[in-house]
């Protein structure tokens, strides 16, 4: 088997400004201007959390906190959430109950659940609980606010906010394919696919509904078999993908891959089944090269995740959330190879 790579932080490390994690890079050098973003900010504190936390370091530390405190200032007393942040550290108006609220919901869920800092742990919680009271109409945010949810009540199962938001999120997501031929509950796959079934996967689990979870896991292995070309990762490129489209490979991006990566694990977790632990290893093998240019998909050096796969090679420039689309499927893949057959 490949060697999976450990995770590297310096190069998200290099992207710290003095507000949190600068989004987007030209190569490897930050691109002050653009700013930042609380979709970002939930990335960074989600990939730290999971990582053992003896093994982060003062620097990563000090950079989940900063996260943390970022998510704070964002969020409103409604428990929505401003996405976009100037340089100067000026928050750009409306907030909104759209992905970057469920981002933010699915990483304080985890900072909370695996976190051992009890400070962090309590004001996590704290804009957790604020943010447990929102709704969203679209599916993605309310999976992204799922999985938080889930991974609260694993070690808060009482916690009435999370078991509300659970039941609310999958009314929203369980729902009917288009067509046998098309067994997918949108009639387009366009971002993040893999989090929908990863979701439902993740409620039937809490609810010990098992007809959620066969669903879930239905809808996971069409999406699998659809994006594998050739025995490697292929995922939906940027302008997605139809029941009708001719095939497209490109653009390709990070997102993808890692949101393919989540699932495949939490599928493996569940069933036990080695399809899926495979599943995980070809979205690391899709950055180290097993993809459709035979590209390497990360600067090996700093650890900077490249942007996209176009069709002659790699987007060089290595911004905040293709490098935590690397760190967080490096991380899983890690995990897997450890664990038992």
């Amino acid at each position: 088997m490949t060697t999976i790579p450990e995770p590297n932080f310096s190069h998200l490390l290099s992207l710290r400004g003095p507000y949190g994690t600068f989004e987007h890079a030209k190569f490897a050098v930050a691109r002050v201007e653009h700013g930042y973003c609380t979709d970002d900010a939930a990335r960074v504190a989600l990939v730290l959390s999971r990582q053992e936390h003896g093994s982060l370091g003062h620097e990563l530390v000090e950079l989940k906190w900063s996260s943390l405190h970022f998510l704070e200032q964002a969020q409103l007393s409604d428990g929505q959430f401003l996405n976009r942040r100037r340089c100067t550290g000026d928050w750009l108006l409306p907030a909104t109950s759209e992905d970057c609220w469920g981002r933010a919901m699915w990483a304080l869920g985890t900072m909370y659940a695996r976190t051992p800092d009890v400070a962090l742990r309590e004001r996590a919680l704290g804009a957790f609980s604020r943010g447990a009271t929102v709704r969203s109409p679209w599916p993605r945010s309310m999976a992204f606010a799922l999985l938080g949810a889930t991974e609260m009540l694993r070690v808060a199962p009482h916690d009435e906010g999370a078991a509300a938001l659970v039941h609310a999120a999958v009314a929203t997501l369980d729902r009917p394919h288009v067509s046998d031929a098309w067994r997918w509950p949108e009639p387009r796959l366009t971002y993040a696919n893999a989090l929908l079934p990863e979701a439902m996967l993740a409620a039937g689990s809490w609810l010990g509904d098992e007809g959620l979870i066969t669903r879930g896991l239905e809808q996971l292995s069409w999406l699998f078999e659809v994006e594998t070309v050739r025995g490697h990762l292929s995922v939906t490129p940027s302008g997605g993908r139809g029941p009708f489209d001719e095939a497209r490979f490109f653009d390709q991006q990070p997102i993808e891959v890692a949101a393919m990566a989540d699932a495949c694990t939490r599928a493996f977790a569940l069933t036990g089944d080695p399809a899926w632990r495979q599943g995980s290893e070809l979205c690391a093998l899709w950055f180290m090269g097993l993809n459709d240019v035979g590209a390497v998909m990360f600067d090996e050096r700093t650890g900077g995740g490249y942007d996209g796969l176009t069709a002659t090679g790699p987007n060089l420039n290595q911004g905040a959330e293709s490098t935590i689309a690397l760190l967080t499927t490096l991380q899983h893949a890690r995990r897997l190879i450890l664990t038992p057959s």
